[in-house]
């Protein structure tokens, strides 16, 4: 279909001036095309490569993630050293209530796993649900008493909380582009600024996601 648009794009601008207009093929068109949309991610990521390295180590690294302003600062020392640029779930309004509503889950969070081979570039796992997402689970008949307490147990242990219960799990800080709220309920970043926030943060590391 979109071959087809700026086919007809070509052809009516031929009519109208009596002469081609200088696209080639289809192929042609669709390379155009993707690089018009590729580059917004390639002119983000140029602006990443400019900026001063970081410093690390980090000293007492934590992110903060503001959805109403679509940004994620990085913090060493009690400064912010970094603003990144993100997109979020789908459906990006309010907390998550349960798998598959398209929200961002909002709360206190730590990094439990890092993930070099994540389909989305690099990804950095957050520890949802919370204790909160589960009280609320447990009362609105989302999960059983077994499944809230593994929750909270998993949490006091500063390891993964279950993934796999009906309020959803896999939220990640990931790469792939800041570009729209895309996700089904993940952080994305532009991938150059998520590559440097991959080496920048260790495993534990605190992630506050506020309205």
């Amino acid at each position: 279909m979109l071959v087809a648009a700026l086919a007809c794009g070509a052809c009516a601008a031929f009519a109208l001036r009596g002469r081609p207009v200088g696209v080639a093929s289809p192929v042609g068109l669709l390379t155009r095309v993707w690089a018009v949309l590729k580059s917004p991610q390639r002119t983000r990521d140029t602006v990443a490569l400019r900026r001063p390295p970081l410093k690390l180590p980090l000293v007492e690294p934590r992110i903060v993630v503001t959805k109403s302003r679509r940004t994620l600062d990085l913090y060493s020392d009690g400064r912010i050293v970094r603003t990144y640029r993100i997109g979020l779930g789908f459906d990006p309004a309010g907390d998550k209530m349960k798998e598959g509503d398209g929200r961002t889950p909002e709360g206190s969070f730590y990094v439990y796993v890092k993930n070099p081979k994540s389909n989305y570039y690099l990804s950095l796992g957050l520890s949802y649900p919370t204790d909160t997402h589960a009280a609320r689970g447990l009362r609105d008949g989302l999960i059983t008493k077994e499944q809230h307490d593994q929750i909270t147990r998993a949490l006091q242990q500063k390891i993964g909380p279950p993934q796999n219960t009906s309020l959803g799990g896999l939220i990640y800080i990931h790469g792939h582009g800041s570009m729209s709220d895309w996700t089904l309920g993940c952080i994305a970043l532009d991938d150059e600024e998520m590559k440097e926030l991959y080496e920048a943060v260790p495993k534990g590391v605190e992630v506050s996601v506020k309205p």
